[in-house]
């Protein structure tokens, strides 16, 4: 997930360094994001810079390493307001590997798309209840609450996924063998020889 205009959003507090922002990056999302590998955080503060939607600065230190600080521009800004007004978009289409342990077990019958079912669902009822755990220990920073609560909507959703792919799971078998014994009754196509030289 591209964090650029996260990035750009920070800096609209004021001038930062990369180790500062990844800081206040993490505390700002809370443990449901993990910790930003500070490569990524610099390799995307340099494509802003390339892009002209932040500079930066060497600021020199006597006792230690000298830091590079990073100012929004104002094309920063400017970029910034214009995304904040673009409504979000799913733009990778659903892209999921829980799907695609679907897709594998139904063809596989049945019985393999019961086995997904049973362990996936097991996975996101233990995910409710520590997402539980963890809304209640951040009760005080209600952005990390918010975070939270996305993450229990999808294990919420992907319980309900787990519901349709279990109720149908006989027609996905069914239809997965019927793809491919349609596979097996096409002819071969001929083997291409590669020339003799």
């Amino acid at each position: 997930m591209p964090i650029q205009h996260a990035v750009l959003g920070l800096l609209e507090d004021g001038p930062s360094y990369g180790y500062e922002l990844k800081a206040r990056f993490e505390a700002a999302i809370g443990p449901q994001w993990g910790r930003l590998n500070i490569g990524h955080l610099y390799q995307t503060l340099d494509r802003l810079e390339r892009d002209g939607l932040v500079s930066s600065e060497r600021v020199v230190a006597d006792t230690r390493p000298d830091r590079r600080v990073f100012t929004l521009s104002p094309a920063g800004r400017a970029e910034l307001a214009e995304w904040l007004e673009q409504p979000a978009e799913r733009t990778a289409g659903y892209r999921d590997e829980l799907f695609f342990k679907l897709l594998v077990a139904a063809r596989q019958g049945a019985a393999a798309v019961t086995g997904v079912v049973s362990r996936q669902r097991a996975y996101q009822l233990a995910q409710l209840r520590a997402l539980a755990d963890l809304r209640e220990s951040h009760a005080d920073d209600a952005l990390v609450q918010l975070l939270i609560d996305a993450a229990r909507l999808h294990n919420e959703a992907d319980l309900k996924l787990l519901d349709l792919a279990h109720a149908a799971r006989g027609r996905l078998a069914a239809g997965q063998s019927d793809r491919s014994s349609d596979a097996a009754d096409r002819p071969a196509r001929p083997r291409r020889v590669a020339a003799e030289g």
